[in-house]
């Protein structure tokens, strides 16, 4: 069931093969000659699935904006209301969101051009799915916005003001319903692994879910489950890592829904440096980790929260824990990226894999004060490669088959239609992250109850710690109306070595004690700093601006009619 992320071949001859393309003077119109046959069609497309398209859910971005990431003494322009029109950012993405779709465009024009052929209607339908995807990232982020669906001249597009969102929605709909009915349910043509109607259904419902339409959400959702094409990937070897392995998996796997493939060999801009997340003792900078507010909201494996299992020890916030928790953080004393990782400050050394011999260990305050400030590391898609290399060539996945279960279940949640198929959506994907399957219920925390209210909680919970580091949180925030409470709360790390040292002799290593966790999940580490046992590294605070991004100031001042987003 395995594809390799291939098409980066066809999108690098794409990049490459322009220049000897016997074509007319490049100075005529590119529509005169081009888009004349399948062959120039797909090499247009190909550039729908270029990178740069997709930096909003690569990178990390919206995950650095959320209370999941700790990143030294940083805190980002969303989460302390410092963002601005003129950030860089929000202009780049502005710009290619409407290079994507002004491409999107094109195709299908071109191909209606061309007698909208029967053989054709499959590339439609991917340009259609396109447009589609950006249109409605593009409301979700910025709001209403400018809007056309047929090319437009430079002109006409300094005249447009900003369209409703709920218009463009309509156009959203449409387009990836004619992706849905015109894409294979598998399209693997040529060995390329392409947009499919999987895609079509999986993005359809997660735009649904973020316009708080449920019942198409669900529909969207329930349809694609039925279709039994897409399955949560479990390990062959060890099922018991098969979470962890998902992520280490370059190819395009049974889980993957739609993604963007990396290679370092292809297309070294493709790929991402990864130096803030590889340990110091392995020759990274240790810049950014998972947060202890993420680390606090894992369950124990007896299914109950931190503040109420038995099982939870705040001397070993690790251990008990769901099994997505050592496969997300690197446990003390695991071994990550070749070395073990041991931030206790009386580890002064540690063992590396590769000397076969006791090293300094520069991840450890006692040693290193630049070492990861929270002492935790991240483990999720690790790979021994990111040492020597220093890049990430994972795939970017935008979307994979266990978030289309969370969508399904909290779609029907939320319409208050909740059946077994709820339940079982939750079990499945809780069951994969313990490695067993879905009736095995002695073996996983099964979900049982059929409350409203307990339902809503839980699979909130479950997103967040499924699909962390994964692009997600900051639209499920937002969503569910909590981004005020996240970003008021603020992000808290370990003294600094002669302080660090003191609070382990007293006996307080890893915590000093269980946090408090409110009713919507958010721990509370705000007393241990009031005792002096933790410090403050960043101060985060709401703006009500940050709910919608900011249109770029440079387009504000071209075009007069376009009308800036409150608080910007």
């Amino acid at each position: 069931m395995k594809k390799i992320y291939i098409i980066l071949t066809v999108v690098a001859l794409a990049l490459c093969s322009c220049v000897n393309l016997n074509l007319k003077p490049t100075s005529d119109p590119s529509s005169d000659n081009w888009y004349q046959n399948a062959d120039q069609i797909i090499l247009s497309l190909n550039d729908l699935y270029r990178t740069y398209l997709y930096n909003i859910e690569n990178e990390y971005w919206t995950d650095r904006r959320t209370d999941d990431w700790a990143q030294r003494v940083q805190v980002y322009e969303m989460t302390n209301g410092s963002a601005t029109s003129s950030t860089s950012f929000f202009s780049t993405n502005w710009l290619n969101t409407y290079k994507g779709i002004s491409r999107a465009i094109r195709v299908i024009e071109s191909i209606e051009k061309l007698g909208d052929p029967a053989d054709l209607k499959v590339y439609k339908a991917e340009a259609c799915f396109f447009r589609a995807y950006l249109y409605g990232r593009l409301t979700v982020c910025w709001g209403d916005a400018p809007f056309y669906i047929n090319s437009i001249t430079y002109q006409e597009a300094y005249k447009m003001g900003r369209t409703d969102k709920n218009i463009i929605k309509e156009q959203v709909y449409k387009d990836y319903d004619y992706a849905i009915e015109n894409l294979p349910v598998s399209n693997n043509g040529g060995g390329v692994t392409r947009i499919d109607r999987c895609a079509a259904l999986a993005l359809k419902g997660r735009y649904a879910l973020m316009m708080g339409e449920y019942k198409i959400c669900a529909e969207s959702c329930k349809e694609l489950i039925d279709l039994d094409v897409k399955k949560l990937y479990y390990s062959t070897e060890n099922p018991a890592d098969s979470y962890g392995e998902y992520f280490r998996d370059k190819t395009y796997n049974c889980e993957t829904i739609f993604a963007i493939g990396r290679s370092y060999s292809l297309a070294p801009d493709q790929t991402e440096n990864i130096k803030s997340w590889v340990l110091r003792t392995a020759g990274g900078n240790a810049v950014a980790q998972p947060s202890w507010d993420l680390l606090a909201a894992y369950e124990c494996t007896d299914g109950k929260i931190i503040t109420e299992s038995p099982l939870f020890d705040p001397k070993d916030p690790y251990k008990n824990r769901d099994p997505r928790c050592n496969m997300t953080f690197a446990a003390p004393s695991s071994i990550v990226f070749g070395v073990v990782f041991q931030p206790h400050p009386d580890s002064l050394t540690v063992y590396d894999e590769v000397s076969g011999k006791k090293v300094k260990n520069q991840d450890t305050k006692s040693n290193d004060a630049n070492c990861a400030y929270n002492g935790c590391c991240i483990r999720k898609g690790v790979q021994p490669e990111w040492k020597t290399g220093l890049y990430n060539e994972n795939p970017v996945v935008i979307c994979r088959y266990a978030d289309v279960l969370l969508m399904y279940a909290e779609a029907k949640i939320e319409l208050g239609e909740i059946d077994n198929s709820v339940l079982n959506a939750i079990n499945k994907v809780r069951a994969r992250a313990y490695g067993v399957s879905l009736d095995e219920t002695t073996k996983y925390p099964a979900i049982t109850t059929t409350d409203q209210a307990a339902l809503r909680k839980i699979v909130r919970r479950e997103r967040r710690v499924e699909l962390s580091w994964e692009g997600i949180r900051f639209f499920d925030l937002r969503r569910w109306g909590l981004l005020k409470k996240c970003y008021s709360s603020h992000y808290y790390g370990l003294l600094n070595k002669t302080g660090l040292e003191t609070y382990a002799a007293n006996g307080h290593w890893f915590w000093p004690r269980t946090p408090e966790i409110d009713e919507d999940g958010f721990a509370d580490f705000s007393p241990w700093f009031n005792e002096g046992l933790i410090e403050l590294y960043g101060f985060h605070m709401y703006d009500p601006k940050v709910e919608l991004f900011p249109i770029p100031d440079t387009e504000i001042i071209i075009n007069p009619n376009l009308v800036q987003n409150p608080g910007y």
